[in-house]
């Protein structure tokens, strides 16, 4: 089923408000093993790296930006609610994000991703993964997918 927009999509940084749907839509990835599950308190402790996407009054997609070094962050938990996939939300999400780091004086945007072709439409090139350990010290080492990660590492300078 996709919902068709009627009117335009507006993206904000996400507040305390939007943790329950922040959690369903981060939970419907997870239960499908696509995407890392986030508490309802890590949400709220991290509320400050999210941003939504707005439609109609609906929050329908959503995305974060984690810092992982001085000149490095990752776009991650980036959604959508059921139905509006393939409308054009991801892609301004991901251009808030990267903006976002830009402003942050931020040079590279990475990912971890099954949607590669999205990430090379949005400006992003693949590189071997193993060019991020910060990534694999902050995260990797509690993923049960630690030794057999089937996501694809992607990047974007800013420079």
């Amino acid at each position: 089923m996709t919902v068709n927009l009627s009117t335009t999509v507006s993206v904000r940084k996400a507040s305390i408000s939007d943790i329950e749907k922040l959690y369903d839509i981060i939970q419907g990835y997870a239960k499908q093993g696509i995407m890392l599950p986030r508490s309802k308190e890590m949400l709220e402790e991290q509320i400050d790296t999210f941003v939504v996407a707005e439609s109609d009054g609906l929050l329908i997609g959503c995305g974060s930006l984690t810092r992982l070094g001085p000149d490095l962050v990752e776009i991650r938990s980036l959604g959508m609610t059921p139905g509006y996939k393939g409308q054009g939300i991801g892609g301004k999400l991901v251009n808030f994000l990267v903006e976002e780091a830009r402003s942050q004086g931020i040079i590279k945007v990475m990912a971890l991703t099954y949607e590669v072709a999205f990430f090379q439409k949005n400006g992003f090139t693949l590189v071997p993964k193993e060019i991020f350990p910060e990534k694999v010290w902050k995260d990797c080492m509690h993923c049960k997918k630690q030794y057999c990660c089937d996501e694809i590492a992607v990047l974007k300078r800013l420079d």
